[in-house]
């Protein structure tokens, strides 16, 4: 992953904790009511993709284990990770399209308002993606995948020689001169592998899809809403579909790329696609990016202007976050593929202890203040959800009262202790485990292994029926929590 150059070692500072009846009176355990937002208070779990689904994409054991586990902490909302809309193989991760995933969606609602008693409102977050290829080597990408044109003959100075003696020719070559020659496309495909872009419309599929994706969310948010989600939340943020068609890079000219008015259509489309499917208490929201903190990306001019689009087309929530983007992500080894995470607008996005000035904590709030007051100036009372180090009781209810955001979305944190929620409304903030944000549990996510948090995951590992990891090192969820009089009889917390 992408750090910045100062490596400043920053500090978690909780502060202070407030008392039951201080949590009580604050505006973070406040309800909040507005339009289909019925919520009993202002905390959010957001999306987190912990890699625990069937091969097959179905609700596992593990994937209801790990929402359970949050749930028992009742926080106001959870959202479960990014779901396909699409029934297309894409390995442990939740798939929502086709009615087959139905029964495992069930048992995961139930099981959530079960563990929370019904405190809890659960979303889920629908997801498109593109095809994206591990980095092959230079000889494989050459023999297999190369096209060889005239052209690339000319600028080799091959011209008469047949495809296998230009192939032979170019394995002679080194990386810098293949990126002489090669077009800059081809060149990212051999280095970083062969990625989709929502801009290849010469490929019917990817043209197709301002067509296809409209009935495909609409159809997911019907199956959501069957297996018992209060919601769902549309993925318009990061480095996938919906988010293409948004950013600044989207030149389509098919009337879905260019201006702003054009890039937004689809996302627009879809969102209109899911509100007519659905019931009318069912709420429907997005998850968006305020910047792609890359260049020549979308910027917070951009991000408010969709906001307020999204707004006037009736959106329940907006859930802001930040980069994550595939354009300034590192390159990856041979073998792997490409991962949104590892750049700088990754860094954006989920930012470790050593940092820059500006530090881990909050880096999206002047970002989300300024979106949400463009708002509330033109008299759209959308709530917005903000995410970003969130740690403390001071933080989470700072965004409320200096109006940063309606609800403070806690990521990393409540990973770290599900329980935060729990602790904090009783009076017991002292016994919440901080997280330290060394971005420990992106590393598993980036190499698609059981998310866990380094701060439990090696915790009491011979207990008698624990569910460990594959490799059977690492417990999958954090242990139950024992107040302070259980600890004074010497349990563990």
């Amino acid at each position: 992953m992408w750090k910045p150059p100062q490596r400043i070692r920053h500090r978690t500072n909780p502060a202070g904790w407030p008392t039951s009846n201080e949590a009580s009176q604050a505006g973070l355990f406040s309800p909040f009511r507005y339009g289909r937002m019925q919520h009993n208070d202002r905390t959010w779990v957001p999306a987190m993709v912990p890699w625990r689904a069937t091969e097959g994409g179905e609700v596992s054991q593990d994937v209801i284990d790990w929402y359970t586990r949050f749930a028992e902490g009742k926080p106001g909302a959870i959202v479960v990770e990014a779901t396909g809309i699409q029934d297309v193989p894409s390995g442990p991760l939740l798939r929502i399209g086709h009615d087959r995933f139905l029964p495992g969606l069930k048992a995961l609602t139930q099981a959530v308002k079960v563990a929370s008693e019904g405190h809890t409102r659960l979303y889920i977050q629908l997801i498109d993606f593109l095809q994206i290829k591990r980095r092959p080597s230079a000889d494989t990408f050459i023999d297999r995948f190369l096209p060889i044109s005239d052209e690339l003959r000319n600028r080799l100075g091959a011209l008469g020689k047949d495809d296998e003696q230009v192939k032979a020719q170019l394995k002679q070559l080194s990386v810098d001169e293949l990126e002489v020659l090669l077009t800059p496309r081809d060149f990212e495909s051999m280095t970083r592998g062969f990625r989709e872009r929502v801009t290849d419309t010469h490929l019917p599929h990817i043209a197709e899809l301002p067509e296809r994706l409209p009935p495909l969310f609409a159809q997911a948010a019907l199956r959501a809403e069957e297996a018992g989600f209060d919601g769902v939340e549309l993925h318009y943020a990061h480095a996938y579909t919906m988010a293409s068609f948004l950013s600044a890079l989207n030149t389509r000219s098919d009337g879905f790329g260019g201006s702003r008015a054009n890039r937004v259509r689809l996302p627009i489309n879809v969102f209109e696609a899911v509100r007519s499917a659905v019931s009318d208490q069912f709420i429907v929201g997005c998850r968006m990016l305020s910047d792609e903190c890359i260049t020549d990306g979308s910027g917070q001019e951009d991000a408010r202007w969709f906001a307020q689009e999204f707004a006037r087309a009736g959106m329940d929530f907006i859930s802001l976050s930040r980069g994550g983007k595939f354009e300034d992500a590192k390159e990856p080894k041979v073998g792997e593929a490409i991962y949104p995470y590892t750049g700088q607008s990754g860094y954006e996005c989920m930012p470790q202890i050593i940092s820059d000035e500006a530090g881990p904590f909050g880096r999206n709030e002047a970002a989300s203040i300024s979106l949400r007051s463009h708002l509330r100036g033109l008299e759209l009372e959308t709530p917005i959800i903000v995410a970003g180090g969130i740690h403390s009781f001071e933080q989470a209810e700072r965004i409320l009262k200096q109006e940063i955001g309606d609800f403070a979305a806690l990521a990393r944190q409540a990973l770290a202790d599900p329980d935060w929620f729990e602790k904090v409304r009783s009076g017991k903030g002292s016994q919440v485990r901080i997280c330290e944000y060394t971005n420990y549990c992106e590393g598993l996510d980036q190499k698609h292994k059981m998310v866990t948090c380094q701060l439990w995951d090696r915790e009491d590992l011979e207990t008698d029926s624990l569910r460990l990891t594959p490799d059977g090192k690492r417990r999958t969820t954090a242990p139950k929590w024992v107040s302070n009089s259980a600890q004074a009889s010497g349990q563990k917390t």
